[in-house]
């Protein structure tokens, strides 16, 4: 059986300084890709840094949409938690 997707966006593109996640201009902020799982995300998310390495102000971030679908629900088995019925 395959893994459960667990939906995972990476966005980048400069911010306006260094100290902040504002970005400079939203209309050049790129779209890397949607993923799967955080692995393939995490793995876009490092070539395109690593690609970007000499401009301090490019950021790219992993955003966990999964949680912003069923914020009830991270995705994650936890033990301790328990959902009623």
């Amino acid at each position: 059986m395959p893994d459960r997707q667990l939906l995972h966006l990476v966005i980048g593109g400069e911010l306006e300084a260094v100290d902040t996640r504002q970005f400079r201009d939203l209309s050049k902020v790129e779209f890397v890709g949607a993923f799967p799982n955080y692995r393939e995300a995490l793995r876009a998310w490092r070539a395109r840094s690593q690609a970007s390495v000499d401009n301090a102000l490019m950021r790219y971030f992993i955003i966990h949409a999964h949680r912003l679908l069923d914020p009830d629900e991270d995705g994650h088995e936890d033990p301790e938690h328990h959902h009623d019925s």
